[in-house]
């Protein structure tokens, strides 16, 4: 599975997983989060999970009032998917804020860490295996058929809002921190995901709630 950062690719979640709030940072400054035109980016080099993200994402704020855009009808399909100078991501900054925008919220994956879970089904006390052979017979096969371990990943996903403005050393808005458990299909694990970012923003105070 290729790295997602909903962006938000981000980003996909089985029925059994799961998103998970993790921690978040706030701009003390800042009272409400209410800019004239949100660039809303998912980095990631799936295209496809990108466009979903930044599509359901921007759907979210613009029914909340907020005129938000995604990127991809800002930048081409290969922005997201080659690494940048510092030059270059100035040229970015300049352009869009010469389009109007004056706040991006970004979305990326910060790591993946490989989880193993045990199927249990053969426990049962030491002390009920009087004989060592009867003992390794029995839970031999723990070790030796591979169904009884459970492979999945967990992405560590943060999502930024930024203020477009250079001369504001205090541009960064609100961060937060999230982990997706065992992502499997890319339209479930954005809905969850975006949910989880709106209700955050929500309870912070930095966004209206949608009635």
């Amino acid at each position: 599975m290729k790295k997602i950062t909903v962006i938000i690719g981000l980003l996909v979640i089985a029925a059994c997983s799961s998103t998970k709030f993790v921690d978040s940072w706030r701009n003390q400054e800042i009272t409400t989060f209410n800019p004239k035109k949100l660039l809303v980016i998912g980095m990631t080099e799936n295209f496809t999970a990108r466009n979903i993200f930044e599509e359901d994402l921007k759907n979210a704020f613009v029914i909340r009032n907020i005129n938000a855009v995604e990127s991809r009808g800002v930048f081409d399909e290969s922005f997201t998917n080659t690494k940048k100078s510092v030059e270059e991501i100035d040229e970015m900054i300049l352009k869009i804020a010469k389009d109007g925008f004056d706040a991006v919220i970004i979305t990326s994956v910060k790591g993946v860490d490989e989880k193993k879970d045990y199927t249990d089904g053969y426990y049962s006390s030491g002390y009920q295996w009087t004989r060592f052979g009867r003992y390794y017979f029995r839970f031999q096969d723990i070790y030796y058929t591979p169904y009884y371990y459970n492979a999945y990943k967990v992405y560590h996903v943060e999502t930024s809002i930024y203020n477009l403005n250079e001369e504001d050393v205090k541009s960064l808005v609100w961060v937060g921190s999230y982990k997706l458990v065992d992502p499997q299909t890319i339209s479930t694990t954005v809905k969850d995901y975006v949910s989880k970012i709106i209700k955050q923003l929500e309870s912070e105070k930095l966004i209206e709630s949608y009635n």
